[in-house]
């Protein structure tokens, strides 16, 4: 059987417009991640050169891997992402555990932890709330809001993640002007960072940092209803990478600048740590309510994404119809309503560490398989029309395969249980596609 991600979808009658669909992206990345990754990295790494290059490195990484997408996704105009690339590229099955995963740990989850993450903002202000429900009920507000129609959909989108950008410049402003007593961040390197930078902590610590990167890929999800995908998938990856590298760069350096290294070691809320050395307890406590906000269109980007993949895996396989079915204006709203069931399982139950390195290391893995699915696609089909070709083809996309892969050894020596249930979860993957595969 072969899926019609080979054959291309209708293209629905609404869509996004390209600043709507790079604020997807940038909200997708500027999330959970980069608000508490600090805090376990400072665990194992007290050097501020380490610390700021981790996210240097995680953003060449996600600008190589974005070019990357951009070829695949201006080739194969189809909503999906990975499970439209790797069906074509490599094999349906391949391309169905892709979209399970994308589905599950790759939206579903992640999402989840922002909302968690926006309730303890909350929490840490008004400890009376609850952050588990106060994160469930962000997801199904945003629901409400994506279910209705592209233009609702994106006008909130566009302007939340617009006053998110103004936010993070304005915090970052403040780290440089108003610290009493600021922190020395070297950008240089020190006596013993080498023995860091090369060691088993700064690759165990790049987890955090592909996780808070993951999301460069979140437009080529909606490229079905994108406006002038062949020509907009490049521009959006590209430019809404740099933007987040720039801004996750600033924010590091203005965490470390604030607050004493050993106050945010193992806290989840950095932020509001940081916050409270800017800005007093009382600031602080606004400050916390400002990052709670900043929350909502990483939320918001997530349900508006993530079930465009369930909604694909419905149009190619019987099993799932349902999933594929859209409103009059094109709005998968079977779709939208189902991955915010999962999400909300997530946000109730989950641990939030360990399906944090679990995701990063699935994902991980994902992106991996669909940028070395760029040789195999210029191999056996170079006369597909690219309108776009990844710039500096092949160095890119090696250097992207190198740190991705590194990284991914490194999960698997130092934390072998995730890498586990990542396999466990990749061999329930092929069992479904197998049943699923049967009503064709």
């Amino acid at each position: 059987m072969r899926p019609a991600a080979v054959r291309g979808a209708p293209r629905a009658r609404e869509g996004y417009g390209p600043y709507a669909a790079t604020s997807v992206v940038v909200a997708n990345m500027i999330g959970t991640g980069v608000f508490t990754s600090l805090g376990f990295q400072l665990l194992d790494i007290q050097s501020t050169f380490p610390l700021l290059l981790l996210w240097v490195v995680g953003g060449a990484a996600a600008f190589c891997g974005a070019l990357s997408y951009a070829e695949l996704g201006a080739a194969i105009p189809r909503s999906g992402g990975e499970y439209t690339f790797l069906s074509r590229v490599y094999h349906p099955a391949v391309g169905f555990v892709s979209g399970c995963v994308s589905a599950t740990v790759g939206f579903s989850a992640p999402t989840a932890l922002a909302a968690i993450t926006f309730g303890s903002y909350l929490a840490s202000v008004f400890p009376s709330l609850s952050p588990g429900w106060m994160g469930a009920g962000l997801v199904v507000a945003m629901a409400a809001v994506h279910v209705t129609n592209h233009r609702n959909s994106g006008l909130f989108q566009s302007g939340f993640t617009t006053v998110k950008v103004g936010l993070i410049v304005a915090f970052c402003l403040a780290a440089a002007t108003m610290v009493e007593l600021p922190r020395p961040v070297s950008l240089t390197p020190a006596a013993g960072d080498g023995r860091l930078v090369f060691g088993g902590a700064f690759a165990v610590s790049l987890i955090y940092v592909s996780y808070a990167y993951t999301g460069w890929n979140a437009a080529t999800y909606l490229t079905g209803e994108l406006e002038n995908p062949r020509r907009n998938i490049p521009r959006v990856l590209g430019l809404g990478t740099l933007l987040v590298t720039v801004l996750y760069v600033a924010l590091n350096w203005s965490f470390l600048r604030a607050a004493p290294m050993d106050e945010m070691a193992g806290r989840i809320e950095v932020g509001y740590v940081a916050a409270t050395h800017i800005f007093g307890p009382a600031g602080a406590a606004i400050m916390a309510v400002t990052l709670a906000l900043l929350l909502v269109s990483t939320v918001s980007a997530m349900v508006l994404a993530g079930p465009r993949v369930l909604q694909v895996i419905g149009e190619d396989y019987p099993l799932f119809r349902r999933l594929a079915r859209r409103k009059a204006n094109g709005i998968p709203a079977v779709a939208i309503l189902a991955q915010t069931g999962l999400t909300l399982v997530f946000a109730l139950t989950a641990s939030f560490e360990t399906v944090l390195v679990f995701t990063g290391f699935i994902l991980g893995l994902n992106s991996f398989l669909t940028v070395a699915g760029l040789f195999v696609l210029r191999l056996r089909e170079p006369g597909l029309e690219r309108p776009y070709r990844a710039w500096g083809y092949p160095v890119t996309p090696l250097l992207y395969l190198g740190l991705t892969g590194w990284t991914l050894v490194f999960i698997a020596r130092d934390r072998p249980a995730e890498a586990l249930v990542a396999a466990g979860f990749v061999a329930a993957g092929l069992a479904l596609y197998r049943v699923a595969g049967r009503g064709d």
